[in-house]
C-alpha cells in the first residue's frame, strides 16, 4: 500500500526517528501505525544493546520533593549535548520527582520514556545513581541542586535531626562545594587509615624530619586528612571561622549525599 508522507511525519514525531526508517517501519507493517511504533522500539533497543559498552560518563542529576521527603536521580548519557536536551533534563526531573513520591518503584512509570530516549537520541542512557532520604520525626531533608548548561550537575541532600529547613540548606549548599567523601571519621574504613598513614609516614621522613618527632607529625597531618573528608570536621563554606560541627550546635546531621556528574 502507498505510505503518505502525512503518516511519515507523524510516525517521526511520535517515534522521533529519520523519515527513512519512518518510512520503512510502515512499509513493513502494511501502513499499521501502532505496529510501525513497535516494531521502531524493538529495532531501536535492540540497536540499543549494541551501544551498552560506551562511555556514558556526562548526562544530569535532579532533585525531587514529595512533603518532607526528598530523592536524587542520576540519568546518564555519552556527551553534555543530549544531557541538556529539554526532553533529557525533563525526565530526569519527572524521576526525581516520582521517586520522591513512590520510592524507587516510581521509576517503572518513566521506563518507556527512558527507552524512548535512548531510542531517539541514539545514546548509550542509562540510569545511574537513585537516592531518596524520608525523614524520621524530628529530622528535616533539603536539598542543593547546582545547575550549569540548562541541566543540573551537582545534587546534595542532607538529613538532620533536631535542626531548622535553613540549616539544612545551608548544609546542603556546603556538601556541593566541599564534597565530603565520610560523615564522620569513624565511619572511614581501617584499611584506608593505615594506608594513608603509611603514606604520610614517607613524605614526613623524604623530607628529613627528626626520627622522634615523625610519629608526631604523621598525626597531625593524620588529623588534617580527616578535616578535609570528614563533613562533621570540614571548615564550613560560608564562614571558615568555623566547622561544620560548631554551625551545627545542638543540630545532628543522620546522613547525606552527593551525586555529581563527572565524578
Amino acid at each position: 500500500m502507498a505510505i503518505s508522507a502525512k503518516d511519515i511525519q507523524r510516525l517521526r514525531q511520535e517515534a522521533g526517528v529519520g523519515m527513512m526508517e519512518a518510512k520503512k517501519a510502515l512499509e513493513a507493517t502494511n501502513g499499521d501505525f501502532s505496529a510501525a511504533i513497535k516494531l521502531l522500539r524493538e529495532t531501536g533497543l535492540a540497536n540499543m544493546a549494541k551501544r551498552s559498552d560506551r562511555d556514558n560518563s556526562q548526562g544530569a542529576v535532579a532533585v525531587g520533593r514529595s512533603g518532607p521527603t526528598a530523592a536524587i536521580v542520576q540519568v546518564k548519557s555519552e556527551t553534555d549535548f543530549v544531557a541538556k536536551s529539554p526532553e533529557f533534563v525533563a525526565l530526569v526531573q519527572a524521576l526525581a520527582d516520582s521517586v520522591a513520591a513512590k520510592g524507587e518503584t516510581g521509576l517503572l512509570d518513566h521506563q518507556e520514556a527512558i527507552d524512548s530516549l535512548k531510542i531517539s537520541l541514539k545514546e548509550n542512557i542509562e540510569l545511574g545513581r537513585v537516592i531518596r532520604f524520608e525523614p524520621p520525626v524530628g529530622a528535616v531533608v533539603d536539598t542543593y541542586l547546582h545547575v550549569q548548561s540548562d541541566r543540573g550537575v551537582n545534587a546534595t541532600m542532607v538529613e538532620i535531626q533536631g535542626g531548622s529547613m535553613e540549616l539544612a540548606h545551608d548544609i546542603a549548599l556546603h556538601i556541593a562545594f566541599a564534597r565530603p567523601q565520610y560523615l564522620t571519621r569513624e565511619e572511614v574504613a581501617a584499611d584506608v587509615i593505615t594506608e594513608e598513614r603509611a603514606t604520610l609516614e614517607g613524605i614526613t621522613r623524604n623530607e628529613g624530619k627528626p626520627e622522634a618527632a615523625i610519629a608526631k607529625i604523621v598525626e597531625g597531618r593524620l588529623n588534617g586528612f580527616f578535616k578535609d573528608r570528614c563533613l562533621v570536621e570540614q571548615e564550613f563554606a560560608k564562614d571558615n571561622k568555623q566547622t561544620v560541627t560548631s554551625v551545627l550546635g545542638a543540630a545532628k546531621i543522620n546522613r547525606f549525599a552527593q551525586v555529581e556528574i563527572g565524578h
